[in-house]
């Protein structure tokens, strides 16, 4: 039975069968169906990694459930439960409070935001907290800093060795970290044990005492990155040496926001 002269594939295969011999013709038709299969992968891949590149850090927070009943953040749980609830992600590798909106939680303690969702998400905590108290939100990939204008947002890295510098930016650290209102020794001692360089100041010394209190999560860092996250945190910056990477006291300030409406105690 003769194929229908209008079928584009039994075309080809006329043509397929004219051109090569038998066995030359059989694998020809297999090496183009491999190379349709893998066209069609290369297809699919680039669509899942445009998707993937479309995701934003609000879409990722939107996932994440704040897991309470409670219907408002204040001092005395925003911090632990916002930090309880970041997950694993693709775009959000650390959620950071720095020193400015703790000032507001626990220190002018007039950070107060309500929650209307009956089951919050951690995107729920956010927006809530940047609308109704001085808090902001910004991401700077893959960070996500809630902060206000008393921060100082990009942290300043010396490096003293490159190749230390070249190795940390490659480096994973392994498992979900998480720091709610802990101390650099408490730090210091946690991350010594997941980091390739050691962390100075040491444990008990002068140098670390006016340092912030660290409230973070992080999840799929790297290293450098989580040397930024600390260096966020407690407001210092840092030097890269061969072995060591040493925190200072950052002196950079901001302006404290909604000064004028602060009451005396």
């Amino acid at each position: 039975m003769s194929l229908p002269q209008n079928n584009p594939a039994a075309s080809h295969e006329r043509l397929l069968r004219w051109k090569y011999p038998k066995n030359e013709w059989r694998s020809q038709t297999v090496a183009a169906m491999k190379i349709t299969i893998r066209l069609v992968i290369g297809i699919c891949l680039a669509a899942s990694a445009t998707v993937l590149a479309q995701e934003t850090w609000q879409g990722a927070l939107s996932r994440m459930p704040l897991g309470t009943n409670a219907t408002e953040l204040n001092r005395t749980n925003c911090t632990l439960l916002m930090l309880n609830a970041f997950q694993s992600n693709a775009v959000v590798k650390a959620l950071i409070v720095l020193p400015g909106a703790t000032d507001e939680l626990y220190f002018f303690r007039r950070a107060n935001a309500k929650l209307t969702n009956a089951s919050p998400s951690l995107l729920d905590a956010v927006v809530a907290l940047t609308n109704q108290t001085y808090i902001q939100a910004t991401f700077q990939p893959p960070l996500l800093l809630l902060h206000t204008t008393e921060d100082a947002l990009n942290v300043i890295a010396v490096v003293k060795n490159e190749s230390t510098a070249a190795k940390l930016r490659q480096k994973p650290v392994p498992d979900r970290i998480v720091f709610n209102d802990s101390g650099w020794d408490d730090l210091r001692a946690v991350l010594n044990r997941k980091l390739s360089v050691g962390l100075r100041p040491f444990a008990d010394t002068p140098d670390s005492w006016h340092f912030y209190r660290h409230n973070f999560a992080a999840c799929g860092v790297t290293e450098w990155e989580m040397l930024e996250v600390i260096a966020l945190a407690n407001k210092t910056k840092f030097t890269v040496h061969w072995l060591t990477v040493d925190f200072q006291l950052d002196q950079r300030s901001g302006v404290t926001p909604g000064i004028k409406n602060l009451h005396a105690p």
